[in-house]
């Protein structure tokens, strides 16, 4: 029997509806449409870095592995022109994710200035070392969400999981006086912008479940959210999804330590996958593009490795955005990932970023549970998918 659904996984919050474990695309549905019809798109949401930098060495990271050809430096002028193309061709938000250290890059005040003022949303993740006061008082008036990686809630383990030295604990002390600032900016400036911290977990981490879901309280950040550990399909990473279940009983007692102020949100959707989606198909891209802090445009983070070439479409350091998306290179390679000679399930990584989207796009398509327009009640972060 056929459903229809617009279940969200939402969590309310004192300033909207939250949704972390789910996505976005009902609020969205003129995009669905067209892509159903056959019609190019261009992607509600980009997830991309400035730079492949980065100071911290976490023992989780995916970018470890990504690797792509070469290119860094990505001048201000370049990104600002990428800016301009989003804006051209209907990009609704962007997150400053990806595989570098955005905060690091000389681009990165002006390029969230100049998408703010040409009507793009703009999110960043960051382990927040070099956000320092003068750069946070620059940007967070123009950012729709701050999420900031907290590989711990202990300051020692923190440092052994993001620096390799459990004696070097400067590092997360640097990182909780910056994440303090944004709060009290916030609360000073009435800003809107949305602050949480994100751990990434592994099963080795489950005794930091508690401390992090307690550091997120004391912080009084908005909110503080559990995800899974991503991994290539060769399993470099060595993620032993199979023990996610024996730490259930932790992550429930860390979302019960919510309070009125913040809330501790567990990725129960991707946790409970244990590493296998349920689709073939990868139609996630057409609507949630990754670049990597390199330039290069590939579909996904998970296809940023060189040997991956065959899916690398260009690079915006090299040519304009538009001209690479307006190509039919574009749309090839999106086709290809659409057809039935790709398998989500052994040709790439372990649930993407675009892993809600694609499993709700290819339950639409077979009918099981077809996705509905819904402009009303938007929830936080709409333009992020």
């Amino acid at each position: 029997m056929k459903q229809n659904s617009n279940k969200d996984n939402s969590i309310d919050t004192n300033e909207g509806k939250l949704i972390l474990d789910s996505h976005k695309l009902s609020y969205h549905y003129d995009r669905v449409e067209a892509w159903e019809n056959n019609q190019t798109i261009a992607p509600v949401s980009v997830d991309m870095a400035l730079t492949r930098a980065c100071g911290a060495m976490c023992s989780f990271c995916y970018a470890m592995i990504q690797e792509p050809q070469e290119r860094s430096n990505i001048k201000v002028k370049e990104a600002l022109n990428l800016v301009d193309d989003f804006a051209e061709i209907g990009v609704k938000g962007v997150s400053l994710i990806s595989d570098g250290e955005s905060t690091l890059s000389k681009a990165y005040v002006p390029f969230i200035q100049h998408a703010a003022n040409v009507g793009i949303d703009v999110g960043n993740a960051t382990n927040g070392w070099e956000w320092e006061p003068e750069k946070i008082d620059q940007v967070l008036p123009h950012l729709t969400w701050v999420r900031f990686t907290v590989g711990a809630g202990k300051a020692e383990s923190y440092a052994k999981i993001m620096f390799k030295d459990s004696n070097h604990t400067h590092v997360f002390d640097r990182a909780m006086k910056h994440i303090k600032y944004a709060v009290e900016l916030k609360k000073k400036l009435n800003l809107k912008v949305t602050l949480g911290i994100q751990m990434v977990l592994v099963p080795e981490f489950k005794d930091e479940i508690l401390p992090f879901a307690k550091l997120a309280i004391d912080l009084g950040v908005d909110y503080g959210v559990i995800k899974h550990c991503s991994d290539d399909e060769f399993g470099s990473l060595g993620v032993d999804y199979s023990k996610y279940e024996e730490m259930y009983d932790l992550l429930q007692k860390a979302e019960e330590m919510s309070n009125e102020k913040t809330k501790v949100i567990v990725k129960w959707s991707k946790i409970k996958d244990k590493g296998l989606p349920s689709y073939k198909r990868f139609y996630g891209p057409q609507f949630l593009l990754q670049i990597s802090g390199s330039g290069l445009v590939a579909p996904s983070g998970m296809f940023f490795n060189a040997r991956y070439s065959k899916f690398h479409i260009g690079n915006f350091v090299d040519e304009r955005f538009i001209d690479i998306f307006k190509s039919d290179r574009y749309k090839k390679i999106m086709n290809y990932l659409a057809s039935q000679y790709f398998d989500a399930q052994t040709m790439m990584g372990t649930l993407p970023i675009q892993h809600y989207v694609s499993e709700a796009l290819d339950k639409h398509i077979k009918g099981i549970s077809r996705i509905n327009p819904n402009y009303k009640d938007k929830p936080l972060h709409v333009n992020f998918l």
